[in-house]
């Protein structure tokens, strides 16, 4: 019986634990259940949600408040969020693909984001590094946007990307680089360097990134020489290339030609468009070289450009002679397909303000000589170009039919040995006139980024060879310019130089040539002559321009007379009212002396009294008299007896200007060793003011 029982116990207890495990179990479910359902209702209550976007933007968050876990874009903009204001269970959240970070007060690159990470806008924060172990938690990541903050080219890790294969763009705009950074994935398409510190570019600098198809270099410190003749030559799908804002003499060597459809160069210092420098580019579309130092452009530049819809050229210096002749006829050719801005004449005189596509009766003054070659584009109209007399060349036209050689500026000289110029890293004494064989050469600044030349020889010559090399810091630093000149012409005008520079200009006639292989587009050939040379320095912007006076029209130098004695007659009026001023100063400053010294003549006077009264002192026959540090009583000659009194006397102490007694008796009484030293501190101070007789 008690066996029974005890079964029938422990099947009782078995299945209200059964029970108890099923009942817990059912609330579980339903517990999670409602959880859920409940999560997937709930918005932040400081945010508003639009389904899976989350938009906690400008309210003023110092952290990231609880989110819905379905919730895909996250806006956290323009805050006051910190890194310690992310919590760690923003990880969890898998299904978030975009993040917007900007504007709130990051010192470092957040941890602790989704892994599901596609974009992440970090923009304007002070984000200083960035590690490759942060990084690394986003394997998923395709754009990363890190302008406005403090990244420097030490501050990146060393492989920072490596664990990012799937990075497209990258943004480290207005930041503190002064290099390329290394590393960088090859899945890149497009990377923003813009408005940092790079001033060198190595060869190895974009190695890897064959996917680039958008580099923006633009407000950096770039330089000819500091960027490697094949750097952008590796970029072989690059499609816009843009380096606004640098100093750029030339356009960078062995530019990518084959998919390029941007190429962006404005506000550099360009001086010139080396020939062949555009070739090959015939899917370019649109080409910006506004806010240079062009005055023109080399025959055939344009030959390949059959794509380029925008030629955007606006202020440079155009010079509008018969070297732009090709371009004029090249424009017309085109017709509506193309749109230019800015191509606005800056010289001669009389086409100044005019667009050189209205110049078709001016051009039509100029000749056209020689043949043009088989296969030319169609910037290639000639072989070369004279001006007529009274054309519109003016002082700097010239046949521009020989275009500087390719290659870096400090490699010009050596791939071009007949130019004969000096080596600029020598110390030559070399003056502002040079004398040759044939031919005396004579150079003048005119302002601070012109100089005039001038030149006469002893025979005709058909045409000169003019060569101008600015002198850099050392021998691989110059830039050397080249120019044929007409053999009628005695003068030309060097224009858009750099201020405060040396220039060495160099000058060799060139003998008419008899044809064949050797001779050039133009005609002439180099003559045994070695050249003539001579040095000028341009000015400092910031003084007055040497010569200026020289330069004035005549309309002018006719107005100096008349402005000579308009001035000359200000400053003797000037002088005579200052002079006037000072006579009257001086004459009352007198009359108020002279006033002042009767004034104080009649008071004294009309004084009854003494000086011992007016000092304050009791008037008696004995005067004190100071003798060295002591002083005696000395008895003065009177008509009555004296007679023996004992008064209260207050002694004070008269010293003359030149040390000297103030009265000396007839008859004294020598008493000057009593009470000398007696009362008296240092120097002579006595300690009280009564004494007694």
């Amino acid at each position: 019986m008690a066996l029974e029982g005890v079964a029938e116990l422990r099947d009782w207890l078995f299945l209200l634990m059964l029970c108890l495990t099923l009942l817990a179990e059912v609330l579980e479910v339903a517990a999670a259940t409602g959880y859920d359902e409940e999560e997937d209702l709930v918005c932040p209550s400081v945010c508003r949600c639009d389904e899976d976007f989350i938009y906690c933007n400008d309210r003023g968050l110092s952290s990231i408040p609880p989110l819905p876990p379905s919730a895909t874009v996250l806006y956290l903009q323009n805050n006051h969020i910190d890194n310690a204001g992310l919590p760690t269970s923003l990880e969890r959240h898998l299904t978030v693909r975009v993040v917007y970070l900007y504007d709130n007060e990051l010192d470092d690159f957040p941890m602790h984001l989704p892994p599901s990470l596609r974009e992440l806008h970090l923009q304007d924060n002070n984000i200083r590094t960035l590690p490759r172990a942060t990084l690394a938690r986003m394997p998923l990541l395709e754009k990363l946007h890190l302008d406005d903050n403090s990244v420097s080219t030490v501050s990146i890790e060393d492989k920072a990307f490596v664990d990012n294969p799937r990075l497209r763009l990258l943004f480290l705009s207005r930041n503190h680089l002064s290099s390329i950074p290394s590393g960088l994935p090859a899945s890149l398409e497009e990377l923003r360097l813009d408005d940092n510190r790079i001033s060198t570019i190595p060869t190895h600098a974009f190695r890897g990134l064959s996917s680039l198809r958008r580099l923006v270099l633009d407000g950096n410190l770039l330089a000819n020489q500091r960027i490697a003749d094949d750097t952008f030559s590796r970029l072989s799908n690059l499609t816009e290339l843009s380096l606004v804002r640098n100093s750029l003499l030339t356009p960078p060597l062995n530019l990518p030609s084959t998919h390029l459809q941007r190429l962006s160069l404005q506000d550099n210092a360009l001086i010139h468009m080396p020939r062949g420098s555009l070739d090959g580019m015939r899917r370019l579309q649109r080409l910006d070289l506004s806010g240079n130092n062009l005055t023109t452009l080399p025959r055939g530049l344009f030959k390949d450009l059959d794509s380029l819809g925008q030629l955007l050229v606006r202020g440079n210096p155009w010079h509008c002679g018969c070297n732009l002749r090709w371009l004029h006829d090249w424009l017309h050719a085109r017709g509506n397909s193309i749109t230019v801005r800015g191509l606005t004449c800056q010289a001669p005189e009389k086409v100044r303000d005019m667009t050189l596509k209205d110049l078709t009766s001016q051009m039509e003054e100029c000749e056209v000589t020689g043949v043009v070659p088989a296969g030319a584009g169609a910037g290639a109209t000639g072989s070369g170009t004279r001006d007529r007399v009274g054309g519109v060349g003016g002082v700097v036209a010239s046949s521009t039919t020989l275009s500087p050689p390719q290659g870096s500026l400090f490699t010009l000289r050596s791939k071009r040995p007949g130019l004969g110029l000096p080596d600029s890293g020598l110390d030559y004494t070399l003056g502002s006139s040079g004398v040759g064989k044939s031919l005396a050469l004579n150079v003048k600044p005119l302002a601070h980024d012109s100089i005039r030349v001038t030149w006469s020889v002893a025979q005709p010559t058909s045409s000169f060879r003019l060569s101008w090399l600015r002198l850099g810091t050392s021998a691989a630093m110059g830039s050397i310019t080249e120019t044929l000149v007409r053999g009628d012409r005695r003068e030309y005008l060097l224009t858009s130089l750099h201020p405060h520079s040396s220039y060495i200009i160099c000058m060799v006639p060139l003998a008419a040539s008899s044809g064949g292989k050797g001779a050039m587009a133009g005609g002439d050939t180099d003559s045994d002559e070695a050249p003539v040379c001579a040095k000028a320095e341009t000015s400092d912007p910031s003084q007055p321009d040497v010569g200026q006076e020289d330069n004035q029209d005549p309309e002018h130098m006719a107005t100096l007379p008349l402005a000579g004695i308009i001035g000359g007659a200000t400053v003797i009026v000037s002088l005579a009212l200052i002079f006037a001023i000072f006579c009257w100063y001086g004459h009352r400053a007198g009359r108020l002396s002279s006033r002042d010294q009767y004034s104080r003549g009649s008071s004294r006077k009309s004084k009854h009294y003494d000086d011992y009264i007016e000092s304050g002192t009791k008037k008696d026959t004995t005067i004190l008299e100071i003798r060295g540090p002591g002083f005696q009583m000395t008895p003065m000659v009177t008509h009555q007896p004296p007679k023996p009194l004992r008064e209260d006397y207050i002694i004070h102490t008269i010293f003359p200007s030149n040390g000297t007694g103030l009265y000396k008796g007839a008859h004294q009484v020598s008493n000057a060793g009593y009470g000398t030293n007696r009362g008296y501190r240092e120097r002579g101070i006595p300690d009280i003011d009564y004494c007694y007789t």
